[in-house]
């Protein structure tokens, strides 16, 4: 958790050592040419967040392509937004709101799921789950009978 409290700080002040480093070695206009890439640096994120909002909103809430392909492809510390993109869903939340951890489900049209568990916006651990298959080659959903 120190380490994310640290990030929060790293980036700004990274900018202003680079602003101050622009204003020393070439004045104003080397302030201007650091402020216009640290503007466009941030346009670039926003776009890709809206992007990536805008596929999920097409998607119902927690459903994923393949359950099994989205866990292979998973890995920790990766952000809610990169599996977002990933699954291009919404994840449903299976946590009280507001709370940390956050645990998230992402589910495919045969029955099998991913839980995602994020603390502070990264993945810290995930978990398979598939629909046992009976004898006759029917699939049921855990905790649940086929009918």
């Amino acid at each position: 958790m120190r380490r994310m409290q640290f990030q929060k700080f790293l980036v700004p002040i990274g900018g202003l050592v680079l602003l101050g480093f622009a204003y020393r070695s070439y004045g104003w206009s080397g302030v201007a040419l650091v402020s216009g890439a640290i503007v466009m640096f941030l346009l670039m994120h926003f776009n890709r967040t809206m992007q990536v909002l805008k596929r999920a909103a097409d998607k119902p809430i927690g459903y994923v392509a393949s359950a099994v392909m989205l866990n292979a492809k998973l890995k920790k510390g990766v952000t809610l937004m990169h599996v977002m993109a990933l699954t291009r869903a919404l994840g449903e939340l299976r946590s009280p709101k507001d709370t940390q951890p956050e645990h998230y489900r992402w589910t495919d049209t045969g029955g099998s799921y991913v839980d995602a568990v994020f603390l502070g916006g990264k993945l810290q651990s995930w978990s398979l789950t598939r629909p046992e298959v009976g004898p006759e080659g029917v699939t049921s959903q855990p905790g649940k009978q086929a009918g």
